[in-house]
Order: structure tokens, then sequence, then C-alpha cells
């Protein structure tokens, strides 16, 4: 075997270069694929979104922002772990979650309970990833869930995301004009049809398209300052400075210490209805990938739900022991992997391998959150780019959650349980969602009833109920 420039062997209709390790495919940059330089570049400027976990972290921990930092660099390093081990995916965070793992974690008071309990939370997620990937018992797990019950957890963490802006005391107090304007813009860019038309006539807006959320994020540095909403940024020329000691002393198990095991009990329902989430993450990747594969069949690309368990379950254990993160370690950055997947689809050109695109990015966002002067100039609206994030993930949450009701009586179940996960956490969700699919459907609880709610042919049977 070459030792350097392997990629360049690779034929049309193969998966690109590896070193076989068990389950993973090990692939090293500039050996096994092409560093792609465009992508690297995009992630130097993206790692700005992964900055806004440090407005989350400052407030359910109570920490100071190098801290804060500290831990996104470890969760940054971690993203590394999927391309390097034949994961095709761009990873980021379990994002529909957060808001329920907030709402988790505040029920314990701040200080050395609350931290324990977001490690607890962390470690059973971690955990249980690693023996449904090594068993591969995921899908089965989530298909003896009643869908009904599944709606109603999705549903209710796009709730809960778009509560915790709009609360008394959330982002948009602090922030009004700045979410407003950047949140309006973000959805016309994201969602509009309208630009959409805009990106096929003109190759400006295609690029901007293509940015995801970030110009929004640049807009918002612009916008906050003029409406007296944020400073103006301070620009420093230096590096970055993550304060890794005090993060080891004052919020990891080497200075609170092990949780105790009821800490680790209490997480399970949260746990588990994180986990249908993320299942759906892993869903959406398996069939963005398919779809990119239509247009690049000179390079095969194996998806593997089992070794992406083990890659995301083994950063979210060991995360949980040096570095427990709110925003978790989660399979996908839905965002960027579409960006990818459209960079791919234009030939091998454009980008030789997908592993060399994904790479590249995520050197470029580690590279990113050791420059201060990117780190900087986003600091003062992480709040804007944070409230942009769970507004986002709170529509597609709830387009989601509709859709996976089957039937009308499904989703007024679903309205409930969501209700109930907002109010009063997971557990109690999950209990009213039992209690109500027993009584309502009785023994077809798992397999409910299937009617023409959310189907074109809803009126003509509404009709003919009539007529009868």
């Amino acid at each position: 075997m070459k030792l350097f420039n392997t990629w360049k062997t690779r034929q049309d209709g193969e998966v690109s270069p590896y070193i076989p390790c068990g389950p993973f495919q090990i692939r090293l940059p500039f050996i096994h694929y092409r560093f792609e330089w465009p992508d690297y570049l995009q992630g130097l400027l993206m790692c700005a979104v992964d900055l806004a976990a440090i407005p989350l972290l400052t407030q359910l921990l109570g920490m100071p922002f190098e801290v804060a930092l500290a831990i996104v660099v470890l969760n940054g390093l971690f993203y590394l772990a999927h391309h390097l081990l034949g994961d095709p995916c761009v990873p980021g965070w379990i994002t529909p979650a957060i808001p329920l793992i907030m709402v988790y974690c505040q029920q314990f008071p701040e200080g050395p309970e609350r931290i324990h309990s977001l490690i607890a939370f962390q470690m059973m997620l971690g955990l249980f990833s690693i023996f449904l990937g090594t068993t591969k018992l995921a899908s089965k797990i989530v298909q003896v869930i009643p869908s009904a019950i599944k709606s109603g957890i999705i549903i209710g963490a796009g709730f809960a995301a778009i509560i915790s802006i709009f609360k008394v005391g959330g982002r948009f107090e602090s922030f009004p004009w700045s979410i407003s304007i950047a949140v309006g813009i973000g959805f016309y860019l994201l969602y509009s049809t309208h630009f959409a038309q805009l990106q096929t006539k003109y190759p400006f807006f295609s690029v901007l398209g293509k940015l995801g959320i970030f110009p929004i994020i640049i807009l918002a540095v612009l916008i906050a300052p003029l409406f007296g909403e944020a400073s103006w940024p301070t620009i420093k020329w230096e590096f970055s400075h993550p304060d890794f000691k005090t993060l080891w002393n004052e919020y990891t198990v080497f200075g609170v210490g092990f949780p105790p095991l009821a800490m680790y009990l209490s997480a399970i329902p949260t746990v588990l209805a994180t986990y249908i989430v993320l299942f759906g993450d892993i869903l959406q990747n398996k069939a963005l990938i398919a779809d990119g594969q239509k247009q690049r069949a000179d390079e095969k690309v194996e998806y593997k739900s089992s070794r992406a368990h083990l890659i995301f379950g083994g950063r979210n254990t060991v995360m949980s022991i040096i570095g427990p993160d709110v925003t978790m370690c989660g399979p996908i950055w839905s965002a960027m992997q579409v960006v990818m997947i459209e960079r791919w689809k234009k030939g091998r050109k454009a980008m030789d391998s997908f592993f060399g695109g994904i790479g590249s990015f995520r050197w470029g966002t580690n590279t990113g959150l050791l420059l201060m002067p990117i780190v900087s100039l986003v600091q003062p609206i992480l709040g804007v780019a944070l409230a942009l994030t769970l507004l986002i993930q709170g529509y597609v949450n709830m387009k989601i959650g509709v859709l996976e009701a089957k039937s009308g009586k499904d989703l007024g179940i679903a309205g409930i349980v969501a209700s109930i996960l907002c109010m009063q956490g997971a557990a109690w969700a999950f209990a009213a969602g039992i209690i109500l699919c027993l009584l309502i459907y009785g023994k077809d609880f798992f397999r409910g009833e299937v009617d023409y709610t959310f189907t074109k042919d809803h009126d003509k049977q509404l009709k003919e109920e009539h007529n009868d």
C-alpha cells in the first residue's frame, strides 16, 4: 500500500480507500482522501454555530465562557471521529432534544447536583446507543413505541425549543429585533419557495442557499449592535483560551465524582425520549446519502446505522466523563449534511470523495474554534445564533412530529403527550401516553389505527360519512 495519495487509486464504483478495523473504516487526510480546501474554508466560518452551545452551558451550569469553550473544543475534536472511522456524515448536536435535557437538568439545584444530572444523562445515552449499535436492535426498539407517543415526543421537543426562546426571561426578551429579523430572513432562505426558485436561476443565490444559517449569523453580528441589543464585536488577534483545568476540576467526575445510582435511573425516560428524536436523524441521514448516491455512481458510500451508533454512543460516553455537554453528541448536522451532499453531487472534480468533503469541513471548524478573531466576532450574538437554531429545529420537529401520527386519534394523544412533556418532563409524558393508548386502543396498543387524516382523501372520507 502506498504511503500517500491512495485516494487516487479509487476506481469508479468502489468505496474510497481505507484501513479496515473491525466495524470501522479508518481514513486519514491526504492519504485516503483528497483534502477539499473549499469545505475547509467554509468550516472555518461555520464554527460560529458550534460556539452557540456556549450560552446554553453558561445558563445551565453557570460556568465561565472559557470553560464552556473548552467543552465546545473537546466536542469538536470528537466530531472528527465520524469520518475518520468511516461514518459518512457531518456530525452535530441532538438539537431537538436540547430543551428536554435543559428541563430535566433544571429540576436539580445548580451546582454539583445539576452537573451530576447532566453527566448521568449523557453517560446513559452513550451506553444505550453503544448497546443498540452492538446488538443492532435500534429499529426494533423504536418500532415497539406507539406512533402516538413518538409523535408526541417529537412535537413536544419542538414546542419546548420554541418556548425556551419566548418564555419570560428567554432569549427573545434580550434580542427581540435581532431574533425577529434574523429568524424571518433565515426561514425565507431555508424554506421559501420563492428563494428556491431564485437559486435555480442565479448562481449567487445558489451559493447563498448552500451556506445554511451562516449568512444569518453574520447578519446578526450587524443587526444586534444597530438595535442596541449587543455590543459591536471586539476582534482579538490571538488564539482562543479554553479553560480545561477549571472544567476538569469543577465540572467533571474528576472534580465532583460520579453521580449516585438514583440519578442514572431518573434519567431513563428523558434518555428514551431523546433517542426517539435521535433515531429520526439516523433515518434522515440514510435518505440523504441514498439521494446523493444516485448522481455519484463513481464512489460507493456505505452508511451503517450500527457503526454510527457505536461512534456517537462512544462520543457521548467519553464526553460525559471529560466534558459533559447539554447539546449532546448527535449523528448528523442536518443543514451542513445537505450542503455537503449537494457539493458531492457535482462530481469528482468538485469533491473527489464524500469523506474528503465532510472531513475537510470538520477540520475547518476545529481550526476556527482555536482562532480568537472568529470566536470574538460572534461572541456578542451567540444568544441570537442559539435562538435561530432552536426555532428552525422547532419548525422541523412540528412537521416531522405531525407526520409521525397515523390518525386523528394519534394526533390527539400526541398533543397531550407533547404538552405534558414541556411542563412536567419525559417521565410524566410517557406515563400519560401509555395510559391514553391503553384506554383508546386497548388490544391494538402497539398498532393503533390508520385513517385518512393526513391524506388528500380526508375530505372525501368526511363526505362519505355525512352521506351515510
